[in-house]
Order: structure tokens, then sequence, then C-alpha cells
């Protein structure tokens, strides 16, 4: 780092995890084609937006998810031990967290999150609906390794990653992290999770494409990110949100385009950008049943249940860790 950029950084008071921000930044700024880890979207304003983007009408995976899980509660809580700690994996809103504290003699719940300040808001108030419940938020990043509180050391172990999060790594990142998912909850454990499944094309495009324009303000916010937090100069009417459908890989592309050739500065670094240029900002792959039961068995898993929707939308699945 250059004394601009140290000075840059000394001013915007980098702790270790807008640091970690920075150095993403930096490094995928500078990768061709450009890059940016999608996991920094989640800021409190981005954690926001999201939750605005579930209830939209394009946007299906929330409240199909939410459907299968309350039409299978009952048959999701025969498979989990009482006692047992639910550890949900980058927990957001509570809405579907609660069809399964409804349902199940859960003892503890432990979100974890990388937006710190709407995790714990998120936990407090289910605290407070759900008395008996011991709450132990943890600020952590989900995809790397994290110690679960000491208070749940003894109970049984369930994870819970809904909202087909895992569609956003790729295929060798997904399997990294449900192998570190059964590595952070230990022996015997089980997980809930749920997985977007392929579908028409035009649903997934209006998804990611909603006439609200909701999802690119969520794109464009980790630009603000990058101003806000690392005293970037980007413009955000010079870029715009673009998602597509790219049919060989399974996966819907969320990108940021350039408008303009322009040049941009981080931290006292320039970043050159060509009109038309991408920053690539996510994937979210879509799954076959078969294709994500085998992800499962490779990652360490061994399926137990799954469950979809009338119309075969969207997937949830129990799978318990292979000795």
């Amino acid at each position: 780092m250059n004394m601009h950029a140290a000075a840059s950084a000394q001013a915007h008071r980098l702790d270790h995890r807008t640091s970690a921000f920075a150095r993403d930044v930096v490094e995928g700024l500078t990768k061709h084609p450009k890059r940016l880890s999608p996991k920094y979207f989640y800021d409190a304003a981005g954690s926001e937006l999201f939750e605005q983007i579930t209830l939209l009408p394009e946007y299906y995976p929330t409240r199909t998810e939410l459907g299968i899980l309350r039409d299978r509660a009952k048959e999701i809580a025969s498979l989990i031990p009482p006692g047992a700690a639910l550890v949900e994996f980058g927990a957001g809103s509570t809405t579907k967290v609660r069809l399964l504290l409804d349902q199940c003699s859960f003892s503890a719940y432990v979100p974890v999150d990388i937006s710190g300040d709407f995790l714990n808001a998120q936990a407090r108030m289910l605290a407070a609906d759900f008395p008996a419940l011991g709450v132990y938020p943890v600020t952590a990043d989900f995809t790397a390794s994290f110690a679960l509180p000491a208070a749940v050391d003894a109970m049984p172990k369930v994870g819970f990653f809904p909202g087909s999060t895992l569609g956003n790594f790729e295929p060798h990142e997904a399997c990294a992290f449900l192998r570190s998912a059964r590595d952070i909850l230990g022996p015997g454990a089980q997980m809930i999770i749920g997985v977007d499944l392929e579908k028409d094309e035009r649903a997934l495009y209006d998804a990611y494409n909603d006439a609200a324009g909701v999802t690119a303000r969520f794109n464009l916010n980790v630009l603000v990110r990058i101003n806000q937090e690392l005293g970037g100069n980007l413009d955000l009417s010079a870029f715009t949100h673009r998602a597509i459908y790219n049919r060989e890989r399974h996966r819907i592309e969320m990108h940021l385009i350039s408008r303009k050739a322009q040049t941009v500065r981080i931290l006292g670094r320039s970043f050159a950008f060509r009109a038309g240029e991408s920053i690539h900002t996510e994937n979210s792959y879509k799954y076959s049943l078969a294709r994500f039961t085998a992800l499962a068995r490779g990652s360490g898993w061994t399926p137990r249940a799954s469950w979809t929707d009338a119309d075969a939308m969207f997937s949830v699945h129990a799978l318990v860790a292979a000795e």
C-alpha cells in the first residue's frame, strides 16, 4: 500500500473487518474480469434492501420456501432431537426460523452473520418473543470456520441454511461450505437447507430484474459501501445493474456494467473501466434434485428427506452428517 493509500486507509479507520473488505475490493477490481464478493452486499442497508426483495411479486424463492417450511413443519420437526441448538448460517430476517422454532423443541438458537448490527437487532426481537430460548448471536463470516458459543456445546446441533444462499457459491465453494458446516456442527449433526431449482428462464430473469428496481439498488449498494467505508469516488449513475441466465452453467449472473469509460479511485488507487465493462458481483446456481443430492453426499452429508412445492420451483432438504 503506497503512502497516499495508507493515509486514506487511516482516514477511514480501517478495522479488521473493513481491512478485509478493502483487501478484497482491491484484489477483485484488479482481476480480469473484475469481481466483488456477494458477501459484501449485506451491510445494514443491503440487508434491508434484501428484505424488500423477498416481498417482490417477481421474487418467488422466499414465499415458496416459506410455504414448504409451513406445510412440512411437522415432518421436519419429527427429524429433530428435542433440546437441540439451531445454528443458522447467514441469519437475516427471522421469519423462516420462527416457523421451525414454533414447531420444534429447540433449547438454543445461534444466528451467525457478517452484519453484526442487523443480526443483533433481529436476535433481540426473537429473544423477546421466545423467552425460554437461549439466543446467542455470533458475528462472523459463516463461510469460514468459527467457534460456537460454549453454552451449546453439549446440545445436539442442527444447521439451518435457508434462502438458496448455497447457490451463490461456486460448486467447489458450496462443497467447501458444507464440509465446513459439518465440522463446525460436529458428529451426528443435522442440516435443514433451502435449494433453488432449475426452471423456466423467464421466471428466473424476472426474479433478478424486478420492475421496481430493488434488486438493482441492492446490487449497486456494494458501490455505496466502497464510497462510505473505503473513501471511494464511484458515481453510481455511471453503473447499471444487469442480471442474465447462463444456461450452460445453470446460474443467474449479476453484474454492474460501466456505462462509460471511466477511472475511479479507492484508497488512493486508480481503477480504469472500459465502456460496457462488468464487475461480476454474484452468481446464483440453480440445482436439479439429483445434482444437489450428489453435492451433499460428496460434501460429507447423507440426505434424509426433501420437499418441494407443487410447481417444483424450490426445495428444502434434511441432511445428516455422514459418519
